[in-house]
């Protein structure tokens, strides 16, 4: 139990929410804390029982401050009346199952952090016939969706079952990569009497957790440049997504926790944890014996598409995996060379775009040639980067792009 907890009012993707406390409240867990009115936001919880201390902005995981909640924990974990379960997924309409994940504030709990109320409800013009739960965890290092399958693939499957129907769909399918032969027999297991879900295991390669890698290879379709997963009548979640539901649903516990991998080659007893919303990522360390050698980097995230982070003061949020210690040893200190137009970073990427023009032109300020060359479609996989010879900072190029494109879209 963290003695302190950091609560960022953005854990999601839209509207950030607004505290509904204020300084010297005692609160309980679960209780709703931060809401918006925005209909693409994620209200946010107590993870603790205690007081508020502060309200402020406070290093974020994804690098940026971010407006916080600070509580202080008086160690006595209560819970929040009216925290109790929902009822039996059988006597509940979709608009209920909607409300109660909504209430929750479950979001994508693989990264993306969009909230999964608003995935559910496509416009009424996307016919969605597929719910696919993304259970491939292609990123090297992270195992805590391995570890749920292999502890919680009842809760899994139940949490598939209530999307599913949230979203009128009659068909599931959960994908895992064939790397994980304990995590398919249990979810085999769990699916043996469910109508309806199919296991699929799929050939292991990097980025096959990718959202339209993972539905071609699942179902053969193709996600159109520019499009969405409903516009091929597929909607997808992760692993942790679908526990959150079955949590909401079956006990009453909005998102609170979740479980993180703590590795590298620095950590001196790597594990799966399972962690408070808002603990600070010091005590994740330290839970896990601290370092043997000085970090040179610590990532929220894995290697090739996590966060460096400037701070270990910055807390864990809905939408963190893993943290990754690694020290001097463990990185590639090669400084970025001139391109040399080998065009393997062109070979390379599963999105089949041209990452050496669009970093280029994002690097000299020129967004919308780089828009032009479809760089809203990146998923920054970080492939590129990687079999980068010149080591360019491709993605980070990208990344940029895409986030002007994107702002001149909204406008």
């Amino acid at each position: 139990m963290p003695s302190r907890v950091i609560i960022p009012l953005s854990q999601h993707v839209g509207a950030p929410c607004e505290p509904l406390v204020k300084v010297g409240d005692a609160v309980a867990v679960g209780q709703k804390i931060g809401d918006s009115q925005s209909f693409v936001s994620a209200p946010v919880h107590a993870s603790v029982s205690g007081k508020v201390v502060a309200i402020e902005p406070y290093p974020g995981p994804g690098g940026a401050p971010v407006m916080s909640i600070v509580i202080e924990s008086d160690g006595q974990d209560r819970v929040a009346d009216g925290i109790a379960p929902r009822g039996a997924l059988a006597s509940l309409s979709a608009d209920e199952i909607k409300a109660i994940i909504r209430e929750a504030g479950v979001v994508g709990m693989g990264g993306a952090g969009f909230p999964t109320h608003v995935k559910i409800a496509p416009p009424k013009d996307k016919k969605v016939d597929v719910y696919i739960i993304n259970a491939a965890e292609c990123e090297p290092y992270v195992t805590c969706d391995h570890r749920l399958m292999l502890e919680r693939p009842q809760d899994i499957v139940f949490g598939l079952r209530a999307l599913m129907k949230a979203a009128g769909v009659s068909r599931g399918y959960i994908g895992i990569e064939d790397n994980k032969p304990d995590a398919i027999a249990a979810m085999l297991k769990a699916v043996e009497r469910e109508d309806g879900i199919t296991v699929v295991a799929l050939k292991t390669k990097y980025p096959q957790g990718g959202e339209k890698q993972l539905i071609n290879a699942v179902t053969g379709r193709v996600v159109p440049s520019g499009g969405l997963p409903a516009d091929v009548g597929v909607l997808v979640s992760n692993v942790g997504t679908a526990v959150a539901v079955a949590d909401a649903i079956k006990t009453g516990m909005p998102v609170i926790e979740r479980v993180v991998t703590v590795t590298g080659p620095i950590v001196r007893s790597p594990k799966n944890l399972r962690v408070r919303i808002g603990t600070p990522f010091a005590d994740l360390i330290e839970q896990c014996g601290g370092l043997t050698a000085p970090a040179a980097k610590i990532i929220n995230g894995g290697p090739m598409m996590g966060i460096a982070q400037p701070t270990l003061e910055a807390p864990v949020a809905k939408g963190t995996s893993c943290l990754l210690a690694l020290g001097e040893t463990d990185l590639d200190a090669v400084p970025a060379r001139p391109c040399i137009r080998c065009a393997r970073c062109v070979d390379a990427c599963p999105i089949h775009l041209m990452p050496v023009w669009i970093s280029q032109y994002a690097e000299r300020g020129m967004y919308d040639e780089a828009a032009k060359l479809n760089a809203v479609d990146c998923i920054e996989c970080g492939t590129c980067a990687y079999v980068c010879p010149s080591r360019r900072p491709l993605v980070e190029a990208i990344r940029v792009a895409k986030r002007v494109a994107l702002a001149k879209r909204r406008k």
